[in-house]
């Protein structure tokens, strides 16, 4: 771990953490919620060492990037022009984007604004979202899974900020690492209590260290949860900013992977989505959807060997 390279970055008026270790083609990784760069540290080492160049941002909000304190600064034009401008400050035309979670949305977003700039993707956990015609984000999720689904209960600013603190960092943090509970996530109203996770293991998995869950803990208690929680806040927006978009395919190649027992995979009717034929619709060039058994929705870190090998042997086709 010592041998990755940290320094900042102007991007987009705000200043950015980059991770990086490597020379040669570009791979760009993008986190999810609620993590950091380091959520990349296994994909790091192990591309780095195969001829690639391996760059991933703490993105706005999160860990040793700037914090607007606007909800309004997290919309995803803000997101992606953030990427974009980290892509120029590499001094390349092009990229090979890996993401997942937020990232991953954050991803579909750049490879539909800017597809020149994206040699591949890879995604993790979250398939393209079709944009509902008529129909917000938010408010099509409350329809299917009610005001206690976790991202209805994420809207309303320092509420949720508000109850992590009361059960602490570091309990919050273990539990939505280690969860392993399918389906939609549901939190009590007016507590985080459990969380998306009522049976935190009293150890932890094999895949996540005590100085793994430190090094998360740590940075969330310095900046908070407020960073995060602001794009869950911006689904609504983005859907409305979105619409010259609509109905719009992504035409970048795409192999997609995602674990059996993700969070995302068995909520909101995904599986059907992917199996069914419409994603591929969505997504043309979609070459391969991998399902891991037996896995969850922290696919990156659970099964870093695995993930790893999927991005090499998809990226050394282009």
């Amino acid at each position: 771990m010592e041998t990755i390279q940290h320094r900042t970055v102007a991007v987009n008026g705000i200043n950015m953490h980059v991770a990086e270790k490597g020379q040669g083609p570009v791979v760009l990784f993008l986190h999810g919620f609620p993590e950091l760069w380091y959520t990349w540290r296994h994909q790091i080492l192990a591309l780095s060492s195969k001829g690639y160049r391996c760059v991933a941002p703490d993105l706005r909000g999160y860990g040793d990037t700037d914090v607007p304190e606007s909800v309004s600064s997290y919309t995803c034009f803000h997101i992606v022009g953030d990427i974009v401008a980290l892509i120029d400050s590499l001094g390349v035309e092009q990229v090979f984007l890996v993401a997942h979670d937020w990232g991953a949305l954050i991803g579909w977003n750049l490879c539909m604004f800017r597809p020149e700039r994206i040699k591949a993707y890879v995604c993790l956990s979250v398939p393209l979202l079709r944009r509902h015609p008529s129909v917000k984000t938010v408010d099509g999720m409350r329809f299917l899974y009610g005001d206690d689904y976790y991202i209805c209960r994420f809207q309303e600013p320092g509420e949720m900020e508000s109850q992590i603190a009361q059960v602490g960092t570091a309990k919050a943090m273990k539990n939505i690492l280690t969860t392993r509970k399918t389906g939609p996530p549901i939190l009590p109203k007016g507590e985080f209590g459990n969380g998306v996770n009522d049976s935190t293991p009293d150890t932890l998995p094999s895949w996540l260290t005590q100085e793994d869950l430190d090094y998360f803990v740590s940075k969330f208690e310095k900046t908070g949860f407020t960073g995060g929680l602001n794009y869950y806040r911006n689904l609504n927006m983005n859907w409305e900013l979105t619409a010259p978009w609509s109905g719009a395919k992504i035409k970048v190649p795409v192999k997609f992977i995602t674990g059996d027992m993700d969070m995302v995979y068995t909520s909101l009717g995904m599986k059907d989505y992917i199996d069914s034929g419409l994603f591929k619709e969505e997504v043309p060039n979609l070459e391969e959807v991998i399902i891991q058994e037996g896995v969850a929705h922290f696919n990156n870190q659970e099964a870093a060997e695995d993930v790893t090998n999927h991005i090499y042997t998809f990226i050394t086709k282009f």
